[in-house]
């Protein structure tokens, strides 16, 4: 799996600054402040997301797609437990793979094959099947939401109001 490290975290604090997103960088080794799933996996407090250089960066824009994808209400109360329900988690899967794109070093194809080695689970056997085929009930959550340009299956710089 790529990891912060490895891409950068100049590249993704560079992204998630244009969803006013801070992303702070721990110690190794150090607990990730916010995280829920503990680990190196990434974590949430209030509008800043805690990365360390082990941290996937599969893990990282999961966590920012639940940022984006939640409401404004949800997002300043925001500490460890992003919440939302089925649909919203499938739209911040969809979005994490259309944000991979956006980062040098990152794509689509990586980003599905790194969330099949972390263990997503998808009725079609695997992330890419899933986006390909089976998600059209998350592109219509993020295109109703004004988070993506269905047309050109494309991120929209902003925040779910």
């Amino acid at each position: 799996m790529l990891s912060v490290e490895a891409l950068g975290v100049d590249i993704l604090r560079a992204l998630l600054a244009r969803f006013d997103l801070a992303v702070e960088q721990v110690a190794d080794a150090a607990t990730i402040p916010g995280s829920f799933w503990g680990d190196e996996e990434a974590g949430l407090l209030g509008h800043t997301l805690y990365v360390r250089a082990d941290t996937p960066v599969h893990s990282a824009l999961h966590e920012a797609g639940h940022f984006v994808c939640m409401d404004d209400a949800r997002r300043q109360g925001l500490d460890t437990n992003a919440g939302g329900d089925y649909d919203e988690e499938n739209a911040v899967c969809y979005w994490q793979i259309l944000a991979s794109d956006l980062l040098d070093g990152m794509n689509r194809a990586r980003m599905c094959a790194d969330m099949d080695a972390w263990g997503y689970s998808f009725r079609l056997g695997s992330a890419a099947a899933w986006f390909e085929q089976d998600a059209e009930d998350a592109r219509e959550w993020l295109d109703a939401a004004g988070l993506i340009d269905t047309d050109r299956d494309t991120i929209h710089y902003r925040l779910r109001r």
